[in-house]
């Protein structure tokens, strides 16, 4: 069998008419070896020559074409396996009902096609001594380097001409860098104009949204306004994104010295500070706080609040509860001589640090109950800051059959989003952010929270595991970025969260689960939302429990996934368990769905079967045809071309440059989040290609051939496809490049995809 196979490239060449009549079916005698090494796409051309439409002459394997199919490496990595044509002709011999059952998407005969073989892509990448040469390869490659050589390459990188300063290649000037010589870029503007790399076709995104280009010299498509003047090119400072993460609170960030006065109040409300674990903060450590609730230092030009004497604003100074003093298991109770308190959020004990110093929330409590205690000149002045909103007096979302895309991580980022608007998107939500990282003041965190100008209705997602952490989390975002509501994610399926007790792990913990939720709408003026499983374990059924409880517990709406954690994506979401929690709600709270809408039939039939369904999330089917926004509006099944697909993608990378930037590291980073998103859209089988309308998202879609080159390509499986098509948009790939998707869309009948 090896011998038969290692020989077998000897004869590839050998021309189709000196075959045998049976070449179809494989042998491994030596009378037939030559049947063996026959192509597929020759075989069923003999067999089935219709197998194109009439107007698909563009991809018919005829002699004109047979340049364009030798240059596809689809096709190389077809030609290699001849035993697929017997399955395809079986499972195209099936009825469309039988192809469903098994859960095989039903694509008409004639666009049908042999699959490419992952043993056959393995033979063919074996070298001369039959090992395997990842170099050949055509999917994903890994390339394992030391730390040595990485710390090597980064050095190299530094003091390379290529690694120029921002602002030397905004105007061409050596001295505009104003930190002179301790800059760590390089300043030798001529260096890097001989060594830049060429530019891409097309023009600047930023001249074409008639805007100044901020990257100067260092922009791939400098040829289009590098007669422009310097002088008039400004660095970017987040253009139409809103929400970036200011310098002073980053800092505060840093060095643990931020004030949370509204959730530090909210932990002490609901017991959940331990007893002498408080401290008064020193007045070298007191940060002011200027009128519109962000934080800078005295330097940064704020002035402090006016204050009658220093000792009643040391008295007011924020308690800051110890990590040790937060109640963190699941069985957290109010101390005892922590008197529990009501809804209203009413307190007439005494603090828990023996009663000597009180926060000023906590002291405006008190006074309020029992005026006798204290004279009423003790009290601060009043502002709309210290007053607790009611749940009534929130400011609402209203969901209603609103076009709600999910928030999606990795793939979920800002120029999607700007896409899926377009197509008729009317509430979107940022990708999930761990709390632990937004207050340690991660960038990398604080850029999922950015905005676009447009997206009208914008939500941030987070994730955290104990009270503390939401609150705090919750109560930044409240203070320093501008979201219309903040949903707390309490499904996530992946371990890594799930270990941390974030997530669907809380699903586990009801009473960890009312703390992180009154706690979190109590520092809070934004409407605040959550997102569950139906459960943890597949069959254990959990959330229908706690719908009147997220309700008083302050929640504004619920999102439930119809599958729980141990299901992932794996099997068909439970829409009748979904509507039964539905109708368990409050009338005045809203709850949605999410799972499976792949069609406007599959939006219909959601309201059709319960009329208090708010509306339906979106996820995964506007991640594969992210005009499912406009399939819904418009309620008709659009059986959109190669073409405007191809648009569609021009749009993303457009929106991709302008976020991450149009020099050589935003057009990388640009072309990794489209090779992601990529690896989802290969899923789509165009409506034409069908004999059931519409597509199941679960299906699993079988080779075939599109109706043109294009939309074959785009059907494409391969890593390497996707990555021909990021040519195509952005130029080739640099010398080195790998990629390995994060997510594995393709996880039909197992739970593979986190």
């Amino acid at each position: 069998m090896d011998e038969s196979v290692i020989e077998a490239p000897k004869i590839e060449n050998t021309e189709l008419s000196s075959q045998p009549e049976n070449s179809g079916e494989v042998h491994m005698s030596s009378e037939n070896q030559a049947a063996m090494e026959e192509s597929p796409i020759e075989a069923s051309i003999k067999k089935e020559p219709s197998f194109q439409p009439e107007n698909s002459g563009e991809f018919h394997p005829s002699s004109e074409n047979q340049e364009v199919m030798e240059e596809s490496p689809i096709e190389v990595s077809i030609k290699t396996e001849p035993s697929f044509q017997s399955e395809n002709s079986g499972e195209g011999q099936l009825s469309p009902e039988k192809l469903i059952a098994k859960g095989i998407a039903p694509v008409k005969k004639e666009f049908l096609r042999p699959p490419p073989s992952s043993r056959s892509t393995n033979l063919d990448n074996r070298d001369e001594n039959g090992k395997s040469d990842s170099s050949k390869s055509t999917g994903i490659v890994k390339e394992k380097k030391s730390k040595r050589q990485l710390k090597r390459e980064r050095r190299e990188e530094r003091e390379s001409a290529l690694n120029i300063c921002p602002a030397v290649a905004k105007t061409g000037d050596a001295s505009s860098c104003k930190f002179g010589d301790k800059c760590r870029f390089s300043h030798d503007f001529e260096a890097y104009k001989s060594q830049r790399p060429a530019d891409l076709e097309g023009e600047c995104p930023f001249i074409s949204a008639q805007k100044n280009c901020p990257y100067g010299v260092t922009c791939r498509f400098y040829g289009t306004h590098k007669d422009m003047p310097s002088e008039s090119l400004d660095v970017l400072q987040g253009g139409a994104d809103v929400n970036p993460l200011k310098k002073d609170v980053q800092k505060l960030l840093w060095k643990n010295k931020m004030k949370y006065p509204k959730s530090d109040a909210a932990l002490k409300q609901l017991g959940l500070v331990g007893k002498g674990h408080t401290r008064v903060k020193e007045e070298e450590d007191i940060v002011p706080k200027i009128s519109n609730g962000s934080h800078c230092s005295e330097d940064n030009g704020c002035e402090k609040y006016d204050t009658p004497d220093k000792q009643q604003d040391a008295s007011a100074a924020l308690l800051e509860p110890s990590a040790d003093g937060v109640l963190d298991n699941d069985d957290s109770r109010p101390l005892k001589k922590a008197k529990s308190v009501d809804d209203d959020g009413i307190d007439s004990s005494k603090d828990v640090n023996n009663g000597t110093s009180l926060s000023i929330e906590g002291l405006v409590n008190v006074c309020t109950e029992d005026e006798s205690h204290f004279p009423r000149d003790c009290l601060p002045p009043e502002t709309d800051a210290s007053l607790k909103l009611q749940p009534r007096e929130r400011k609402l979302i209203d969901f209603s059959k609103k076009l709600y895309l999910a928030p999606l991580t990795t793939v979920g980022n800002l120029p999607f989003r700007r896409v899926c608007k377009v197509l008729g998107a009317e509430v979107t939500c940022g990708e999930m952010a761990m709390c632990t990282n937004l207050l340690q003041g991660q960038s990398s965190e604080w850029a999922l929270l950015r905005r676009h100008k447009s997206e009208d209705i914008f939500g941030v997602q987070i994730c955290g595991a104990y009270p503390d952490t939401v609150a705090r989390a919750v109560e930044l975002i409240d203070q320093e970025c501008s979201v219309d509501f903040i949903d707390i994610n309490m499904g996530c399926p992946i371990d890594i969260v799930v270990n941390k007790g974030a997530g669907s792990a809380l699903l586990t913990k009801p009473l960890r689960m009312k703390n992180v939720i009154r706690a979190a709408c109590a520092s809070a003026e934004k409407p605040i939302t959550v997102k569950v499983r139906t459960g943890y374990i597949e069959g254990r059924n959990r959330a229908d429990l706690f719908i009147s409880d997220f309700y008083e517990w302050g929640a504004s709406a619920l999102t439930i996934h119809g599958r729980s954690r141990q299901q992932r994506y794996s099997k068909a979401a439970d829409w009748e368990y979904i509507n039964t929690c539905v109708k368990k709600a409050p009338d005045s709270f809203q709850v949605l769905g999410n799972g499976d809408v792949f069609s406007y039939l599959d939006w219909n039939k959601h309201f059709s079967d319960c009329p208090e369904l708010s509306s339906c999330m979106l996820a995964r089917g506007a991640l594969i045809k992210p005009w499912l926004f406009t399939e819904i509006k418009e309620q008709r099944h659009w059986d959109i071309s190669s073409g405007e697909r191809l648009d569609i993608l021009k749009d993303y990378v457009r929106f991709g440059l302008e976020h991450w930037g149009s020099d050589s590291k935003g057009v990388e980073t640009t072309r990794h989040f489209l090779l992601e998103w990529l690896n989802y859209t290969f899923r789509y089988i165009p409506v034409g290609l069908l004999d059931v309308v519409p597509q199941n998202v679960n299906w699993r879609p079988p080779s075939y051939y599109g109706r043109n080159d294009l939309e074959t390509l785009m059907a494409s499986e391969s890593a390497a496809d996707w990555i021909r098509i990021s040519e195509m948009l952005l130029g080739k790939v640099p010398p080195g490049f790998t990629f390995a998707p994060k997510h594995k869309s393709n996880a039909y009948d197992s739970a593979e995809n986190g």
